[in-house]
């Protein structure tokens, strides 16, 4: 307050000053005539004028202290969301921590709504980080249709269908535009190790100024769609990921100005579609990946400017992928020489 006030009183003396100026020049005012003595009128005039300008500077220290009140009362608005936030998610977090299924997808529906109503984006990442965290829990695998274990199976489908339902509302959430409610791009997401076997839809889901990382992920069985997604700013990883079974699309998505990695990825057993993808100004990294087994189809895909490199890359060369680099091969991708047409 004691650097604002004067600061005010400043910017205000400023302004009168400016305005009084630009009124002499429009009037063309050449100079004051001079007066010994002033009527009774004159001097009520100039006692007005006095009590004016106190009137002024009050109402201007009024409103600098009714901003900073305003400031204030925000600040304790801000903190007594905070405390309900955090009240609320202790309560989601302790359901996602039960031992019932269907409390723990109370849970998970919950902490999404808590990410959606967070008064800001640390406590928004947060709750994404624990929704993240559940996912790269251990569980049992599936003991199958035995009788003898049929608690145990309809325990395992409880439990998959709470991670099914995180992987659907995080892509539900990822599709919707930056900046509009329940959007949730631009926050980070941790995927390592994740096992992901339940469909998971980023189509048309911009990447932009966030870290994703699926780095050692198994897409195993599942439907992962990124058509039309765009990557920029920002880095996705998919860093000794494995892709086996299932089908995971990048059809029609474009890659610009970011990084995304399928260092030493797996590719067997899998579709993995690159189909009309855009490789644009972005560094993507198949470095030491292995094609063996499925069916990963660059058909139609354009590769103009960036970097896009397959060193050490094993395997059969992707479906597409010479049609679409072209011959001879431009200084911006990276091809195994056993790869080129010229030494098959």
């Amino acid at each position: 307050m004691g650097l604002v006030l004067p600061l005010a009183f400043i910017a205000a003396i400023a302004v009168a000053v400016a305005v009084f100026y630009t009124g002499w020049d429009l009037l063309d005012v050449h100079g004051l005539k001079p007066e010994r003595r002033i009527d009774s009128k004159t001097l009520f005039d100039l006692v007005k004028l006095s009590f004016g300008v106190v009137a002024g500077a009050g109402a201007l220290v009024a409103l600098v202290v009714a901003y900073r009140r305003q400031r204030v009362d925000e600040a304790g608005a801000h903190r007594e969301d905070t405390r309900l936030h955090t009240e609320r998610f202790s309560q989601a977090v302790d359901k996602l921590g039960s031992d019932s299924p269907a409390v723990q997808l109370g849970g998970v529906h919950a902490l999404a709504g808590l990410a959606d109503d967070a008064p800001d984006d640390s406590l928004r990442q947060t709750c994404i980080d624990v929704l993240c965290a559940y996912l790269q829990l251990s569980f049992t695998p599936d003991p199958g249709n035995d009788p003898a274990h049929q608690e145990e199976h309809h325990r395992y489908l409880a439990l998959r269908n709470v991670r099914h339902t995180i992987l659907r509302l995080i892509g539900d959430h990822y599709r919707r535009p930056k900046g509009t409610h329940r959007s949730w791009q631009g926050c980070d997401l941790d995927f390592t190790g994740v096992i992901i076997d339940g469909p998971l839809d980023f189509a048309g889901a911009t990447f932009s100024g966030a870290k994703v990382s699926f780095n050692r992920a198994t897409f195993s069985g599942a439907k992962v769609s990124f058509d039309g997604a765009t990557f920029s700013y920002g880095g996705v990883f998919f860093v000794g990921a494995t892709f086996s079974g299932g089908t995971v699309s990048f059809d029609g998505a474009t890659f610009s100005f970011g990084t995304v990695s399928f260092y030493e990825a797996t590719f067997s057993g899998s579709m993995v579609s690159f189909d009309e993808a855009t490789f644009s100004g972005s560094m993507v990294s198949f470095d030491h990946a292995t094609f063996s087994g499925g069916r990963v189809p660059f058909d139609g895909a354009t590769f103009s400017g960036g970097t896009v490199s397959f060193d050490d890359a094993t395997g059969s060369p992707p479906p597409g992928l010479i049609d679409a680099v072209g011959t001879p091969v431009p200084a911006t991708v990276t091809l195994p020489g056993a790869w080129l047409p010229s030494n098959p």
